[in-house]
């Protein structure tokens, strides 16, 4: 009997009928049944004659399943569900109301990267990526379905999603970059998918997930020469349902609904709306939801939002935010774009690594959480991190690393802004007891770009553990233990933090 882990992924496959459009002309569904759940789910056709069909299963035990419907024979079987693997935690869910979890409870803090391009390079870039997301950097990646029509990336990618033709770019240059450019001579059949390029997501998403990151899949965008952002309304809910079809089965798949949705000037509300209803409907493994700006903000109320994707309104305020975005809209907030580090002449990709770095941190105190980018100049290839991969020259993602490793180390489930001086962002430990007791026993005082040589600190009840954090040497030193008013000698530079723990 077939085997399967909780939280993997069972893919049946039959073949069937070939003559007309099977992606259109033909039904495919897949019953899965177990003693604690029973899923339905639709198929996809994958060329080749071969239909197919996937299932995450969320218990363990013994299970049946049957594929049927007009595209040809049925097919049955039973198969058995072991338990998870060490590393399989499952699905991130929201937990908490702001922050999130693994299914089986493990906390998840997310330190992403956008990488928008990834899956359409050529297999040295792609063996590159891998090589820095080896080094564990990141837990959560951006990344387009649709290949993307942009500064630094006019290359055709190595594949399209539809059957057709592409128009021949060689006229294209920087002068002609501005989100959707006309896409006369491109002709396409937007009724039939090429299997090959949705594979190569589905590679990407099993990479990623074997290394432990979620796979927040952008599925629109605005950036386009090729047409895929302006089809029609039934073409899109082809798309959408094929999209959903062929990845909700990965437990690492978050849904993006779109990169900065309202540079997609042919789409309305009731589009947006649709896709989610889409989603909402079609998969049943109900994965994270999101849409992303790039001047006006979605209204992140809405039920089907799990999590706010931002990206920065104000040149200079953005992050400082966050805890107020918290209460506005009571979900968790990412920033999934607040500027890279690199030195292109663009203002939101030019960035220090410190600056970068700060701004995780006051995300993070803040009870959020923030993303990365880098684009640097490459004037021999033009590859850029926040694009295609490739090799990373910053000094953030080590710093993000580190940032990590210390938000780990928080009580329950995440931080938010906690009591302190004007001069300082103070995050606590986000769970019941703080609300009660103050700031709960587990306080991380950052002062950014301050450079004080003490902080004084009063406690009037219990003893306290001291830590002095460089965040930027990425150093956690031994500052003793205190009870009542005490002083802390620090090194007078900037981007140091002070954590304290009651320990008593």
């Amino acid at each position: 009997m077939q085997t399967i882990e909780k939280w993997g992924m069972l893919e049946i496959s039959a073949p069937g009928r070939t003559e007309g459009n099977p992606f259109t002309d033909y039904t495919c569904t897949a019953t899965f049944r177990g003693k604690n759940e029973t899923v339905i789910v639709d198929g996809f056709y994958d060329g080749g004659g071969i239909y197919r069909a996937r299932f995450m299963p969320s218990f363990e035990g013994e299970y049946i399943y049957e594929m049927a419907g007009s595209f040809g024979e049925s097919v049955s079987g039973t198969f058995t569900v072991t338990a998870p693997a060490e590393d399989n935690h499952g699905p991130v869910r929201v937990v908490n109301q702001f922050h999130f979890a693994y299914e089986d409870t493990k906390p998840y803090y997310s330190v992403g990267t956008t990488c928008y391009a990834w899956a359409h390079q050529p297999e040295e870039v792609h063996r590159q990526t891998l090589e820095e997301l080896d080094k564990g950097y990141f837990n959560k990646m951006r990344f387009c379905v649709f290949p993307k029509h942009y500064i630094h990336n006019f290359r055709d990618p190595e594949t399209f999603p539809y059957e057709g033709t592409p128009v021949d770019n060689s006229d294209l240059c920087e002068e002609n970059f501005s989100y959707q450019v006309g896409f006369e001579g491109n002709h396409w059949d937007f009724t039939r998918f090429q299997p090959e390029h949705f594979r190569r997501i589905e590679r990407c998403i099993v990479e990623l997930m074997d290394r432990g990151i979620e796979a927040d899949i952008i599925v629109m965008h605005p950036y386009d020469r090729w047409g895929f952002s302006a089809m029609t309304s039934e073409q899109d809910d082809l798309y959408w349902n094929y999209v959903v079809a062929r990845f909700a089965a990965y437990r690492n798949v978050w849904w993006s609904l779109a990169n900065e949705y309202d540079l997609l000037f042919q789409k309305k509300l009731e589009d947006w709306e649709r896709y989610a209803r889409i989603l909402c409907e079609k998969d049943p493994y109900r994965h994270l939801r999101s849409i992303h700006n790039c001047m006006a903000f979605y209204d992140h109320s809405r039920p089907w939002v799990t999590h706010c994707s931002l990206q920065r309104q104000d040149l200079y305020r953005h992050v400082e935010f966050t805890d107020e975005y918290r209460v506005r809209w009571g979900k968790p907030i990412v920033w999934d774009e607040i500027s890279y580090e690199g030195n292109i002449d663009m203002g939101w990709g030019n960035i220090s690594g410190q600056e970068l770095t700060r701004r995780f941190w006051e995300a993070a105190m803040r009870g959020g959480y923030a993303g990365h980018g880098e684009t640097f100049v490459d004037e021999e290839n033009d590859i850029l991190w926040w694009s295609h991969g490739g090799p990373l020259r910053g000094e953030s993602p080590a710093r993000i690393r580190f940032l990590h490793k210390i938000l780990e180390e928080t009580p329950g489930y995440g931080l938010r802004l906690g009591q302190g001086s004007f001069d300082e962002t103070v995050g606590i430990s986000d769970n019941p007891a703080s609300f009660i007791t103050g700031n709960g026993g587990y306080e991380i005082h950052y002062y950014g770009f301050g450079r004080p040589s003490f902080r004084d600190f009063i406690k009037p009840e219990g003893s306290w553990k001291v830590e002095i954090i460089d965040t930027w040497e990425m150093t956690v030193t031994d500052g003793g233990t205190y009870a009542g008013k005490f002083r802390v000698r620090l090194p007078g530079k900037e981007y140091m933090a002070v954590r304290l723990t009651r320990i008593d």
